[in-house]
């Protein structure tokens, strides 16, 4: 019998599998700047405290280094640590332990160890906290051998993905845009995964195929509702995971649409999209396109602080129109 569903919001959903978690499973803690009483810089890990208690929601120091080896540490021996990071940005004070010894650990032992954890990141632009609290670093990460990523754009996918995470024998960041928090979708009750490494299809089309993550899906299908109005059909592809990345899906995809639009919030240099095109490039679909790919991402400049500088670094819904329907050629 399926699951009732009902509407929560992001933030919710992830609540609701952070809950879930640690009422299966004792070994599953959370780490954090103001998690507890607080309920976190985004009100995320709400009561949680007070339901389970501050030895399992431990509110940590402002010094993400240290909280991150901690949570390292604890994965190592034994527990299923849950790290947030106030900001994503700050987890490039964490660099050492996330990288160098997170994503090694496994590797560098033999597979005697596994480093279950799980790094919580809230990303992106549109809050109006300026260049040092903006940014989206999903790819530095994805980059690294021995880490996960994954990045839902959904309440659904949020849950579904954490869950996945927390099971996960090996370091998973899950990055959260902070946009989506309060935004509100259908989530099953109880438990359920999703298979991290794999995309979705989340609109059916012929003529160019856009693959985005976390608000830049919502953006694209966007987009796509007023090129539906010209005759131009865009097939959206949710990304959700971007180290493994599901190529198939993706491969499959170009092949019929004969045409490839990433897009991304991230600095469009050496971001996801330039994978995406290498991906493709690579692959059999290169044969099938009939116009050369497009990147769109970020601006080349820190995210502004003053809010139409700060809407202007990033592709917006009129952006991703004048791209797909440039790429499209008014093909109808």
């Amino acid at each position: 019998m399926d699951a009732p569903v009902r509407e929560l919001s992001f933030a919710q959903a992830i609540y609701e599998a952070l809950a879930i978690a640690m009422e299966a499973d004792p070994r599953v803690f959370l780490m954090g700047e103001d998690i507890g009483v607080y309920g976190g810089a985004f009100q995320v890990t709400g009561d949680l405290v007070h339901r389970f208690g501050a030895e399992r929601v431990r509110d940590t120091p402002i010094s993400e280094l240290g909280g991150a080896g901690v949570a390292v540490g604890a994965a190592v021996t034994g527990m299923r640590p849950v790290y947030e990071f106030q900001f994503s940005d700050f987890a490039t004070l964490a660099m050492e332990q996330i990288v160098n010894q997170a994503a090694k650990m496994r590797y560098m032992l033999g597979g005697e160890v596994s480093v279950p954890l799980v790094f919580r990141m809230p990303c992106g632009s549109g809050t109006g906290a300026a260049a040092q609290h903006s940014q989206s670093l999903e790819a530095w990460f994805a980059h690294v051998p021995g880490l996960k990523v994954v990045e839902p754009s959904t309440p659904h996918d949020a849950k579904g993905l954490l869950l996945a995470a927390l099971e996960d024998p090996d370091p998973v960041l899950v990055f959260e845009h902070k946009l989506l928090y309060k935004m509100k979708g259908p989530v099953p009750q109880g438990h359920y995964t999703i298979p991290i490494g794999e995309a979705a299809t989340v609109r059916q089309g012929r003529h160019v195929t856009v693959v985005a993550s976390a608000i830049m899906v919502h953006r694209a299908l966007e987009a796509a509702e007023t090129l539906a109005q010209e005759g131009i059909e865009l097939e959206v592809i949710d990304l959700r995971s971007l180290r493994p990345i599901d190529s198939r899906t993706i491969i499959e995809s170009v092949k019929k649409t004969t045409r490839l639009m990433s897009v991304y919030e991230g600095v469009k240099t050496l971001g996801i999209g330039a994978e995406i095109s290498a991906l493709i490039a690579e692959s059999e679909a290169f044969g099938y396109l009939d116009a050369p790919i497009v990147r769109l991402g970020g601006a080349e400049c820190p995210i502004p602080y003053n809010p139409e500088l700060e809407k202007a670094a990033v592709p917006q819904v009129p952006d991703i129109v004048e791209a797909a329907r440039a790429l499209a050629g008014g093909r109808t």
